[in-house]
């Protein structure tokens, strides 16, 4: 039987993979083993805008409830405020109900504990653990030990108040184009930037339950590149879903991804001496040009697996205080425990404002190389045996011989289908894509 819980959470198809019975043994089974040797255990819950919402949050409830805890319902809010909030309110646990950048028929639940982290990989067993064997060792409290569901009114203005707080620069002057991706953030993050003195036109801001991440947000942000040069903005700012996650657009509609972001706060903040060990962590799908910029300014550069958490497992083992992935993931752990896209963009435009510059100058910093990817198709029995095969070591290393330093080869078996994932990075598009297919080619001969 396969892991209940994925990378991040607990994730598929509403009322198919992701049923009410389900959200109902995840909130009764979370409670119990996140609040072990508590009477009332409190905990947090969120969600974002789609229609399945609803329903899953009112299972949580029941089975928070039917374990003898107390759920506090926060109602939209974004993954990053469930995590701020839980610690805020000094609750137990935190849950988000919400897929992220995925279509609107997926939904998850996701927790944190009550340090605002989401959990490691043996706490999330635990209470697998417990709901494969039915619930079984869970008290079933009756009478007055009953819990209850209590309303959070306060939630969002909390969330913002924190948010306005990570930044000692007002934003007045500046003009902010925002694709709120009908998710979680579309309340929110127009407030922030309006209170904080910007001028704000959104896009996408009108969730109706069905069209969240619907060719928009950051995963999309080809409408928003085309309103930012519309409208004349400074800036433009791309959010997913859930809002966890931040893709910028200069003011000449170019994209600013998650690479370009953490170099320009990590320069920003080496400069005014707060970068701890001077050091910025991406992961190894981090452009090499992510690389080249921060160490000829003198920073270090630390990689990690594809995935937030291991680059927060890294960040947290070794005192970094800035890391995080080229598809707008970025923790600032000065301020936060998790992304937030909203915080990243705060931080962001807090080095616009204090340096005086457009996006673009700061984004100059760092040259993008041209990256492609090509899927081999493979056995699946093989699909991790590629570093042993020398025929296929002895082509990478004749493409990496022909870059000569100005390039790379990255293979990644996929973790959930028959595939080795090729990704090659140069400077010629069409040399890089060529050695990319020929080498995708080669893996699928020698591994079927």
């Amino acid at each position: 039987m396969s892991r209940l819980f994925g990378t991040d959470g607990v994730r598929g198809i509403a009322n198919k993979d992701l049923t009410f019975e389900l959200a109902f043994k995840l909130g009764q089974a979370g409670a119990y083993i996140l609040s072990k040797n508590k009477d009332k255990p409190r905990i947090l819950i969120g969600k974002d805008t789609r229609a399945s919402g609803d329903m899953l949050e009112s299972a949580l409830v029941a089975g928070i409830c039917c374990a003898g805890g107390e759920a506090l319902l926060a109602g939209i809010v974004t993954t990053p405020a469930v995590s701020y909030l839980t610690r805020h309110y000094g609750v137990d646990a935190g849950v988000v109900i919400s897929a992220s950048h995925n279509s609107m028929e997926y939904n998850g639940i996701k927790f944190f504990d009550g340090r605002g982290y989401k959990l490691p990989d043996e706490i999330e067993d635990e209470i697998e653990a417990v709901i494969r064997e039915n619930n079984a060792e869970i008290p079933a409290p009756t009478g007055p030990e009953i819990g209850r569901k209590v309303c959070a009114p306060n939630a969002v203005q909390d969330y913002i108040s924190f948010l306005r707080n990570t930044i000692d620069v007002e934003l007045s002057g500046l003009k902010i184009a925002l694709d709120c991706a009908n998710g979680a953030a579309y309340k929110i993050a127009p407030l922030v930037f309006s209170q904080l003195g910007a001028e704000v036109h959104t896009i996408h801001n009108t969730p109706d339950g069905i069209n969240i991440n619907e060719n928009c947000g950051s995963t999309h942000p080809e409408q928003l590149q085309e309103f930012v040069v519309k409208i004349g903005a400074d800036v433009g700012l791309a959010f997913d879903g859930d809002a966890d996650r931040l893709i910028a657009v200069d003011e000449t509609g170019e994209l600013v991804d998650g690479d370009q972001i953490l170099v320009i706060c990590g320069l920003d903040m080496k400069s005014r001496g707060v970068l701890k060990n001077n050091t910025v962590v991406g992961t190894v799908m981090s452009n090499i040009g992510f690389d080249i910029a921060l160490k000829n300014a003198g920073c270090s550069v630390v990689k990690t697996k594809v995935g937030d958490r291991y680059v927060l497992e890294e960040m947290l083992k070794n005192g970094y205080n800035i890391g995080g992935e080229q598809s707008g993931h970025i923790i600032f752990l000065d301020h936060a425990a998790t992304g937030d896209g909203i915080l990243t963009a705060l931080q962001l435009l807090s080095v616009v404002k204090r340096k005086d510059v457009k996006l673009s100058e700061l984004a100059s910093v760092m040259k993008k190389f041209p990256q492609v990817l090509v899927n081999a198709k493979v056995n699946p029995a093989k699909k991790n045996s590629y570093a042993q095969d020398p025929v296929i070591a002895a082509e990478i290393k004749r493409i990496e011989d022909m870059f000569n330093n100005g390039g790379r080869v990255l293979i990644r078996p996929s973790g959930t289908e028959p595939l080795v994932r090729v990704m090659i990075e140069g400077e010629d598009p069409e040399e890089i894509q060529a050695s990319a297919d020929k080498l995708a080619k080669l893996i699928e001969e020698r591994l079927n």
